[in-house]
C-alpha cells in the first residue's frame, strides 16, 4: 500500500513542479523583456539611449541579484544541482521550501537580464524542493524523501524541457546514483506528469528545429571520434575557467559583495555589444549554428566567448546553470570542427549543422560527467533519432577525455571545493565534519622516561587512560606506554627498580593534531589497532595536549547522527 501511495505523491510532484519550473521560464521571459528595449521604453527611455542603455541591462540585474543575495545569503548557498546532490547525499533530501522563492526570482534575473547561464539547475532546484516539501509534510522516512527529491528535479526537467526521458535519466545517472525498481517507478510517473503539465500550458514544442541530420559513411565514424576529444578537452577548459572565476571574485576583487554580480554583469554587456549572442541562455544562436546560418569563424570565436562569459556570470555571485552554456559552447565547436571537415571531405562527411548537434551532447555530457543523460536528451530536445550513433560515441569519448583531467563532474567538484565529499557517503562526511579538538580529553598523565617500573604501577593506577606518553626532561614527548604492556610485566616483581618507563615505551609515536577530523583519527584506530592516541600542537609535534578515546569518536559520530536525524 505504501508504494501505491509514493506513485500518487509522485504524480502529485511531477505536477506541481511542472507547473513550477514552467512559471520559472515565465519569469525568465518576463524580465527578458523588462531587461529590454521594450522595458526601457515602458518607463520613458525612447530614442538614441536605448542602444547605450542596453549593454547595461546585464549589470542592473547584477545589482538587483546582489541586493537580494545580501539580504538572503541562503538565495546563493542553496542554489544549483549541486546543493540537491548534497541534500539527498547527507541532508536526507531536506531543501528549505524558501529557495521555491529565492532561487527563481535570482536566477530569473540573472538570465533574464543577460548573463550568461542556463535554466537547468535553477529548474532542478526548484522542483527538488517540491518533491523535499511534500516529503517532510507527511514525515516520510529518510528513503522515500530522496525518492521524491529525484521525483521533483525529474519533473522539473522534464516540463522545462519537453524531454521526459531526460528528466528521468537526470534524476537517476546525476541526483540519486541509483537505478532499482524502488526508485525507478516513482520517478518515471512524476516525469510523464510533469511532461504533459509542461506540454499542457506550453504546448507540445521541441526545444530545437533542425534539419534533418544524417550519417553519410560509416568510416565518417573516425571524423565523430576526434570531435569527442576536443569537446572533452574543451568541457575541461571550461570546468577550470568556470572555478577560477570564482576564485578570482573571492580573493581578487575587492568591492562589496553585492556589487560583484553588477561588475560581472557589466563585463558580459561590454562583451555583449560585439557579440550578442553571449546573452542570456543562447537558444537562438544555438538553433542558428543547428540550421546552418552561423559561419564558422564566428561559431569558433563564440567558443570562447562562451566559456569567459558564463564563467564570469557565475563567478561574479550570478545564479544559473552550467546546461544551457555546455550546449551553446558544444554546438559553436561541432559547428567549427563540421566546417572544417566536411570543407575536407565532403564526399564522406555530413554538413556542420549535424557536428554541431552531436557536439552539444557531448560537452554537456563531459562537463556533467553523464553521458547517458545527454545522449536521451539530445535526442528529445531536437527530436531526431538519425544520428544516434554519432551521438553516442562522441558523448562517451568526450566524458572519457575529461575524466582523464578529473574524475569528477563540475557538480561534485564544485562541492568537493566547499568540504563536501558525497562520494564518500553520509558516514565519513559526518566525521569529517567533526574535529579532534572537539572530542579530545585535556586530561593527561605522563611519564618521565627515568621513572623505575614501581612508581609507574602506582602512576597508572590512579588514572583513567591507557596509553601513557613518556616525556624527557624537557617535558616532549619521546615514546608511549600502554597500559597492555605493564599488565604483561606486573607480576615480575625483581623488575621494580631495574626497568625504567624508557625501557618499555614505544618508539616512534603515531598522534594527530587538534585541526585534524575525526575520519582522519579513526583510519589511524585502524591502522594502529589502539584504543587511544595522543594529541600533539600542530607547530610543536612532541608536545601532548590531551588524549583521543576512539570510544568518544563513535559517540560523537553517534551524536551527530540522532542531531541529524531530529532535524530532519
Amino acid at each position: 500500500m505504501q508504494d501505491h501511495n509514493m506513485l500518487i505523491l509522485a504524480a502529485l510532484i511531477g505536477f506541481l513542479a511542472g507547473l513550477a519550473s514552467t512559471v520559472f521560464r515565465w519569469m525568465i521571459e518576463f524580465f527578458g523583456i523588462i531587461f529590454s528595449s521594450e522595458g526601457l521604453s515602458l518607463i520613458g527611455v525612447t530614442g538614441t539611449a536605448i542602444p547605450f542603455l542596453i549593454p547595461l541591462m546585464p549589470m542592473f540585474g547584477g545589482i538587483i541579484t546582489g541586493v537580494i543575495c545580501h539580504f538572503f545569503p541562503d538565495a546563493v548557498k542553496e542554489n544549483g544541482v549541486h546543493r540537491v546532490m548534497h541534500a539527498v547525499a547527507l541532508k536526507a533530501g531536506k531543501i528549505r521550501k524558501r529557495t521555491l522563492i529565492t532561487c527563481s526570482t535570482t536566477s530569473a534575473l540573472t538570465i533574464g537580464s543577460g548573463g550568461s547561464a542556463g535554466r537547468e539547475g535553477p529548474t532542478v532546484q526548484i522542483g527538488s524542493a517540491v518533491g523535499s516539501a511534500l516529503g517532510n509534510l507527511f514525515h516520510l522516512s529518510r528513503e522515500r524523501v530522496q525518492v521524491l527529491v529525484g521525483c521533483g528535479a525529474a519533473a522539473g526537467i522534464a516540463a522545462s524541457f519537453n524531454a521526459p526521458l531526460a528528466g528521468v535519466l537526470f534524476a537517476l545517472e546525476i541526483i540519486l546514483g541509483d537505478f532499482t525498481i524502488h526508485t525507478f517507478s516513482p520517478i518515471i510517473i512524476a516525469s510523464v506528469i510533469g511532461t504533459a503539465t509542461g506540454r499542457a500550458l506550453e504546448g507540445n514544442e521541441i526545444t530545437f528545429h533542425v534539419p534533418v541530420h544524417q550519417l553519410v559513411s560509416y568510416s565518417e565514424i573516425i571524423f565523430y571520434l576526434f570531435l569527442g576529444l576536443l569537446c572533452g578537452l574543451i568541457s575541461r577548459l571550461f570546468t577550470l575557467a568556470y572555478f577560477k572565476s570564482f576564485d578570482f571574485f573571492d580573493t581578487k576583487v575587492s568591492i562589496p559583495k553585492p556589487l560583484k554580480p553588477a561588475l560581472g554583469g557589466l563585463i558580459i554587456g561590454l562583451i555583449s555589444i560585439a557579440f550578442p549572442a553571449i546573452l542570456g541562455n543562447g537558444y537562438e544562436f544555438m538553433e542558428q549554428a543547428l540550421s546552418g546560418n552561423l559561419l564558422w569563424s564566428m561559431a569558433f570565436i563564440l567558443i570562447f566567448l562562451k566559456v569567459f562569459s558564463t564563467s564570469i556570470t557565475l563567478g561574479s555571485g550570478g545564479l544559473g546553470g552550467v546546461f544551457a552554456p555546455s550546449l551553446f559552447i558544444g554546438a559553436m565547436l561541432g559547428s567549427t570542427f563540421g566546417a572544417l571537415i566536411h570543407g575536407i571531405f565532403p564526399e564522406l562527411t555530413a554538413s556542420p549543422e549535424t557536428y554541431a548537434l552531436v557536439g552539444m551532447g557531448a560537452v554537456a555530457g563531459a562537463v556533467m560527467q553523464a553521458p547517458l543523460t545527454n545522449i536521451l536528451m539530445l535526442f528529445e530536445l531536437t527530436n531526431d533519432y538519425t544520428i544516434i550513433l554519432p551521438i553516442m560515441i562522441t558523448c562517451i569519448v568526450s566524458a572519457y577525455t575529461f575524466r582523464g583531467f578529473s574524475k569528477y563532474s563540475i557538480y561534485i567538484q564544485k562541492l568537493l571545493n566547499e568540504g563536501i565529499n558525497i562520494q564518500h557517503g553520509r558516514e565519513v562526511s559526518i566525521l569529517n565534519s567533526i574535529h579532534v579538538d572537539d572530542v579530545m580529553n585535556k586530561e593527561i598523565t605522563t611519564i618521565p622516561e627515568g621513572m623505575p617500573f614501581r612508581k609507574i604501577l602506582e602512576t597508572i593506577s590512579y588514572s583513567k587512560n591507557f596509553y601513557f606518553p613518556v616525556v624527557n626532561s624537557q617535558g616532549e614527548m619521546s615514546g608511549i606506554l600502554s597500559f597492555h604492556t605493564v599488565r604483561e610485566m606486573i607480576f615480575e616483581e625483581d623488575l621494580g627498580d631495574l626497568v625504567v618507563a624508557n625501557d618499555l615505551s614505544v618508539k616512534p609515536v603515531k598522534y594527530l593534531i587538534p585541526e585534524n577530523n575525526l575520519n582522519q583519527a579513526m583510519e589511524l584506530f585502524a591502522q594502529l589497532d589502539v584504543e587511544q592516541l595522543p594529541v600533539v600542537q600542530k607547530n610543536d609535534i612532541k608536545r601532548v595536549i590531551g588524549m583521543v578515546n576512539r570510544g568518544e569518536v563513535v559517540a560523537a559520530y553517534n551524536r551527530e547522527v540522532l542531531v541529524s536525524e531530529f532535524d530532519r
